[in-house]
């Protein structure tokens, strides 16, 4: 009987860049983006996840960013040709002295792009990421994020906030619900009420620890969006774990800030690579699926533009 039970295997997730590899990438790409006053932007952008895209692997298989300079920048002049239109019309309501009507309309529109900069970006950049030739993908649909986002929101602000925990989970779960490796489907089963209590938790021990049990805060955050996310197919899962403990974040983040400070900041690109090596090297990731049969079913999507509104707002990419 037991050899018709699928076979628990244990994947290697890695990342091998190095400080000084990404230093080089980061030098170039500032000074070229100085001396083109912007422009070269989308281009640094490209090579930067290019460059943490081929350094995480899997069982020693690297992953793959394909999108372009070329690309980026097509959906950066969108971006700048949206932001310019809502600094303009802000701009004619203040020249009619009504400075909080323009204000109040350029918030409303930043606000109102919110929801399609995420749905783009996740569109983008899940189709220009692969492994072993197999895409990813993202099929959420526009409309519908767009109304639950703002059914969220709403529900957050007529909490006085307190909806806020369930509005991130309630996002993480519709996003990575729609992503796909493949075939294969991520799941995310994380509970509001669990991350608001958590949350609740680590807010007050912080205060009574005078921030002493902020990293032990933050260990919790990372295991819980880690220990909640899997992997599906035919009735077959991947599932990660996290191992990192509060110790583990504190020497992470009191090293990094040290290194950032006595090095006048260039120590930043370390500060990066050492926090990507972190996060992969305390990811425990098993399960019963086999990679070698994963299929390709994700179509390839170009428009960038979702993701360079999701740069100008400054979100994260991971919701």
């Amino acid at each position: 009987m037991e050899d018709l039970l699928p076979k628990k295997m244990t994947y290697n997730l890695d990342f091998k860049g190095k400080g000084g590899d990404f230093f080089g990438i980061v030098i170039v790409n500032w000074l070229l983006t100085i001396v083109t006053l912007g422009i070269y932007y989308p281009w640094a952008k490209a090579k930067t996840l290019q460059f943490f895209c081929g350094k995480t692997s899997l069982n020693n298989d690297p992953f793959a960013f394909h999108g372009t300079g070329n690309e980026m920048f097509k959906g950066f002049i969108k971006a700048i040709i949206l932001f310019f239109g809502l600094f303009a019309i802000m701009g004619i309501f203040i020249y009619l002295k009504l400075p909080f009507v323009g204000m109040l309309l350029f918030y409303l529109g930043i606000f109102a792009v919110l929801p399609l900069a995420i749905h783009g970006s996740y569109r983008y950049r899940m189709s220009r990421t692969s492994w072993r030739g197999i895409r990813f993908g993202y099929r959420g649909d526009k409309q519908e994020f767009v109304k639950l986002f703002f059914k969220w929101f709403l529900l957050t602000i007529v909490t006085f906030g307190i909806y806020g925990s369930w509005f991130h989970i309630n996002m993480r779960k519709y996003v990575f619900s729609n992503i796909r490796f493949g075939d294969a489907e991520f799941e995310y089963d994380g509970d509001g009420g669990d991350y608001f209590m958590m949350n609740l938790k680590g807010y007050l021990l912080t205060l009574v620890t005078l921030g002493i049990y902020s990293f032990w805060w933050q260990k919790d955050i990372f295991e819980y969006f880690v220990n909640n996310l899997s992997l599906h197919k035919e009735g077959k899962s991947v599932e990660l774990t996290s191992t990192a403990t509060g110790g583990d974040f504190a020497g992470l983040i009191l090293t990094n800030l040290l290194l950032i400070i006595f090095t006048l900041g260039f120590g930043y690109a370390w500060a990066v690579t050492r926090t990507m090596k972190f996060i992969f090297d305390h990811i425990k990731v098993d399960g019963n699926i086999d990679l070698d049969s994963l299929q390709q079913t994700e179509e390839n999507f170009k428009d960038a533009t979702g993701d360079d509104v999701s740069d100008f707002l400054d979100i994260d990419f991971i919701v």
